[in-house]
């Protein structure tokens, strides 16, 4: 629940990085990305971990 946005619900996701070298790609190990995620405040009150994306839709305000 800490990783994810309390409004949209954005998780972090599995990506790997495919290196070629002399024509062939070599095997990579997988990365995990996480998402943009700030403490922003609700409009009951509530302090919410809440990604960029949706403080910018101005779903969540930003209290510094």
């Amino acid at each position: 629940m800490a990783q994810s946005c309390a409004v949209c619900g954005k998780q972090s996701q599995m990506s790997t990085v495919r290196v070629k070298l002399r024509g062939k790609f070599n095997p990579t190990s997988k990365t995990r990305r996480y998402p943009n995620l700030q403490w922003a405040r609700l409009a009951n009150g509530k302090r919410v971990k809440v990604c960029t994306r949706c403080m910018k839709k101005k779903l969540a305000e930003k209290k510094a």
